[in-house]
């Protein structure tokens, strides 16, 4: 248990099946997480999905790039038609995603040591060939962009489908109501949007938002477009970077010299 954090109300606005990890973590150093789920997970449409993943066991990708644990389930942890061989490459971002891939098994043979989209694109080789990239359908283009720039065929597929919350649990709601959240834990932009919609109506024109912590700069600049107050955002991009995040948001401030005269 860490001073910083005890007693502070943190709400947790991952999907639900994400958010245990971090609501424990915070739980840990004395905090009283909420799960808020923000936005949440759905099965992609399978023909696309499948018809990828048949050239990929054949051989047809010279790399597929993955970019969270949900994108990794959603390949490797399918019921109806799991994934037998992976003749390629595989790159992932953040360690948690590259964790996710060695439970099936596997090694990946990228992990860019900042844990960005951006980072990715940056350390990704030049070559030629296709890279299939499964992502969430509402994931932005500039992986794909970053990937064609190295000379190489990007082919996206929906590997999941993201949705807004259609509202929070009673628990969070409550605590908003009441003024007692300390702070909202961010984990991707799409959960500072579905929060933001969601608790808008609980909140109210000109009510007092708690301060946002972010996992990395993406999601960070969404806070900010969302007019939300940032903390502190996670360095690494990590679950456990956001949580030491949430904390540094807490530290007293040590005095300048100023106005210690």
């Amino acid at each position: 248990m860490t001073a910083a954090l005890r007693g502070r109300v943190v709400l947790v606005t991952r999907p639900k099946e994400e958010a245990g990890e971090l609501a424990g973590l915070l739980e840990e150093r004395g905090a009283r997480p909420v799960i808020a789920p923000a936005i949440e997970l759905h099965a992609a449409p399978e023909e696309a999905l499948d018809r990828a993943l048949r050239s990929l066991e054949s051989g047809e990708f010279a790399w597929v790039v993955l970019t969270s644990r949900a994108g990794v389930e959603a390949i490797f942890g399918r019921r109806h038609r799991p994934v037998r061989e992976v003749r390629a490459r595989i790159a992932v971002i953040g360690e948690g995603t590259a964790a996710a891939v060695r439970g099936f098994g596997l090694e990946p043979d990228l992990v860019p040591a900042t844990f960005t989209t951006a980072a990715l694109g940056r350390a990704f080789p030049r070559g030629t060939g296709a890279v299939l990239l499964p992502r969430a359908d509402i994931a932005p283009d500039g992986l794909d962009e970053a990937v064609a720039r190295k000379g190489w065929t990007p082919v996206r597929v929906d590997a999941y489908r993201t949705t807004p919350a259609r509202s929070l649990p009673a628990a969070a709601r409550t605590a908003l109501r009441e003024g007692r959240v300390d702070a909202v834990t961010f984990t991707s932009a799409s959960t500072v949007q579905g929060f933001m919609a969601a608790a808008a109506p609980i909140v109210g024109a000109g009510g007092s938002w708690p301060r946002a912590v972010c996992i990395g700069p993406v999601t960070a600049a969404a806070a900010r477009r969302a007019r939300l107050t940032v903390a502190a955002v996670a360095r690494p991009h990590t679950i456990e970077g956001l949580v030491a995040a949430v904390e540094r948001a807490f530290r007293p401030r040590p005095r300048s010299r100023a106005k210690e005269r």
